[in-house]
Formats: structure tokens, C-alpha cells, sequence
């Protein structure tokens, strides 16, 4: 048996962690002792393990919580029925993925755009692509600060 303290350091985890877990029903301690500390038995640190490893792929509370729904109940669950969970999430952080893509290429074109320069940030190309209208913040070409009269290059 284990007390939250020692369940969190097997795993170097906050032991506000555990009870947060309690909290949200991904996790229980298995009895309580006479003193009313949580006691963790071997099954509830496999779980925690298994919660673990869920988060570390990525997976939410609740999509943790699904998985743990069917971990449970494997003997009346499909392999199917895990498989789509996974589909799905996969699904999700590969949109992530493109999303992300995109507002690099939309930054880096941004920042390809301006000289960087010390001078006035009247004419800042990032600004102006930013305050304009167009949908598309995306620039086609390098655009560099243009002599005005009284601005200097």
C-alpha cells in the first residue's frame, strides 16, 4: 500500500496531482487508513500509470476517462471501440498540426517582410499587413521601408 506522498514520488508527480485526479474520477485511492490518510494498492498505481502514459500521448481528461471506461470493461469492449478514440484524437492533433503550420508560414512571411530596422514603426510592414483588410495576412514579396521626406532609411 501506498500513501499519496509515496504514489507521487514513484511516479514524480505532485501528489496535488493525485487528488486532482480523484477529484475529476480518474482515480481513487483504494481505502483510507485509520488516520484518514488515501492508501494506494498496486491496481491503483497501474492506473495511474496508465493515466499517465494516455496524458502523455496527448490525450484530455475525458477522453482519458473513455479509455479507462474500456480498460474496465475489456472483456464486453472492441478493440475497435480503443481504436476510434485513438482515430479521433489522431484526427484532432493533425488539424493541430496544420493549424499551426499555417500561422508559422503566416509569421515567417510576416517577418520576411520587415527590415527589422531601428528606425519608426510609421511605415512597419508587420503592422500594416496586420491592420489591413485582406483576409490573407501573408505577404507576396520583401517589402523594405521606402524613403519618405523627413524619414530616414
Amino acid at each position: 500500500m501506498y500513501r499519496i506522498g509515496e504514489l507521487s514520488a514513484l511516479y514524480d508527480i505532485k501528489a496535488d496531482t493525485l487528488r486532482f485526479y480523484e477529484k475529476h474520477g480518474l482515480l481513487s485511492p483504494s481505502s483510507r487508513s485509520d488516520a484518514g490518510y488515501r492508501l494506494y494498492n498496486s491496481s491503483d498505481s497501474e492506473r495511474l500509470k496508465f493515466i499517465l502514459r494516455a496524458k502523455a500521448v496527448g490525450f484530455s481528461l475525458n477522453e482519458i476517462a473513455d479509455l479507462l471506461s474500456i480498460e474496465v470493461d475489456k472483456s464486453n469492449r472492441a478493440c475497435a471501440d480503443v481504436k476510434g478514440l485513438v482515430d479521433t484524437k489522431l484526427e484532432q492533433v493533425e488539424a493541430k498540426l496544420a493549424e499551426l503550420q499555417h500561422f508559422a508560414t503566416s509569421l515567417k512571411s510576416l517577418s520576411n517582410t520587415c527590415c527589422g530596422g531601428p528606425d519608426s514603426a510609421e511605415h512597419c510592414s508587420i503592422l500594416e499587413a496586420l491592420e489591413s483588410s485582406d483576409k490573407h495576412i501573408i505577404a507576396k514579396k520583401e517589402h523594405h521601408h521606402f524613403s519618405q521626406p523627413g524619414h530616414k532609411d
